[in-house]
């Protein structure tokens, strides 16, 4: 990448069933702790292990023209502390300067629930004027945006489970063409709805014994709802108001496999593409890379895909971990997530377990972080995400 496209991150946020701050959450991760609990709202499912993110009284004040669902809330809580840890305040920039670019995979699953089951019960004027915008998919975006006067490009990316990864390297492109100086970057799902889980459940794609990525005896992953924000600075903008600079977000690249609707291509063909073209953009060698945030969703195939792909492409075996074990699969927020706890590796040069992992699958030759956090010194490293429909996208960070 060219100096003048050179792009940092100043700031982040988090919201997870660990907590509603940066701090709860890394602290979970860090000491390979599950959140997953059983959900008595999804008590007669064949699944009823969540991990519910609770708000309470955490989400910023807002406009009264504003009645966002939970997910919406929550991607403008994790952008609130974003902003904090970045030292901006929204009174003091260039509106027409910020981008907001946000992942959300299925909008605000809870306004389509209440609305459903109002329409069912009472009728077509029961239904709240404000479902709409509850629930429509830009609604995250249009929020924050709204939320914070943002007048530059807003705008959502859906590629399911990838949708948070797609966001950052879309507003990473969006900062490099010019079009703005900030980029508030969000992943965030909300999708603890009982239609959800009983699709998901469907699928064969849910554990009702817990999240065990990589694990022998892995059986699917757990449901979780959360939010994750980045705030993404042109280098040159950043240096100017002597902004944090708590990681260089070097490369990024996105691949499709057109194989199948759910199911990974067996090769990973599209994974690898996705991540050889981000190492060429970052402009380092795949023996470079230190450490990976794996998506690691616990589910059989998906794991063995993912790990196959990176023994054959890594020979040095850098560090693997995934969160999922411990924060559940926040689908379209895990990109966003994950990103952010990557920064927080590279800052404290140490790479949190696999929660739930007890007996790594021996068919994997990849080193696998268990049991306790690894200290080891961090220069690069990868957070990958993969999607229902074949999404594929990988993010490359840099220690600052």
């Amino acid at each position: 990448m060219s100096p003048e496209t050179n792009v940092v991150v100043t700031g982040i946020g988090l919201v997870t069933a660990a907590g509603n701050d940066v701090e709860s959450t890394w602290d979970a991760v860090r000491e390979g702790r599950a959140t997953a609990g059983r959900d008595p709202e999804l008590r007669d499912l064949p699944v009823s292990l969540s991990c519910r993110a609770d708000l309470a009284d955490s989400a910023p004040k807002l406009s009264p023209i504003l009645r966002p669902d939970p997910c919406a809330r929550m991607g403008l809580t994790a952008v609130t502390q974003a902003l904090e840890r970045a030292k901006l305040d929204s009174a003091d920039w260039d509106p027409t300067r910020v981008a907001v670019v946000t992942g959300c995979s299925l909008g605000g699953m809870h306004s389509a629930r209440v609305a459903a089951e109002r329409l069912a019960t009472d009728g077509p004027t029961s239904v709240s004027p404000y479902f709409l915008t509850g629930y429509l998919i830009n609604m995250v975006s249009a929020t924050i945006a709204l939320h914070l006067g943002v007048r530059g490009p807003a705008l959502n990316v859906a590629t399911a489970c990838a949708s948070g990864a797609t966001a950052l390297g879309t507003a990473r492109d969006l900062l490099a063409s010019g079009q703005c100086d900030i980029a508030v970057v969000c992943g965030a799902d909300a999708a603890v709805t009982r239609s959800v889980v009983t699709g998901f459940a469907q699928l064969g794609a849910l554990s009702d014994r817990g999240s065990r990525p990589f694990d022998t005896d892995r059986d699917g992953f757990v449901i979780a709802e959360g939010a994750g924000a980045l705030v993404l600075e042109r280098a040159e903008h950043a240096a100017a108001r002597s902004a944090p600079h708590l990681a260089r977000f070097i490369g990024f690249a996105a691949t499709t496999d057109a194989h199948h609707l759910v199911a990974p291509h067996p090769e990973g063909q599209g994974a690898e593409r996705a991540l050889r073209d981000a190492l060429v953009d970052a402009g380092i060698s795949p023996g470079e890379v230190d450490h990976v945030n794996a998506h690691g969703t616990s589910t059989p195939r998906g794991d063995a895909v993912e790990a196959a792909l990176l023994a054959r492409f890594f020979s040095h075996a850098p560090s693997v971990t995934s969160a999922k074990g411990a924060l559940g699969h926040t689908l379209g927020a895990a990109g966003a997530i994950e990103a952010a706890l990557t920064v927080l590796a590279l800052r404290t040069d140490m790479v949190p377990p696999v929660a739930g992992l007890r007996e790594p699958d021996p068919a994997f030759a990849i080193d696998l972080v268990t049991g306790a956090p690894r200290q080891q010194e961090i220069t690069f490293a990868v957070s990958s995400s993969f999607g229902f429909g074949g999404h594929n996208a990988v993010v490359v960070l840099a220690k600052a």
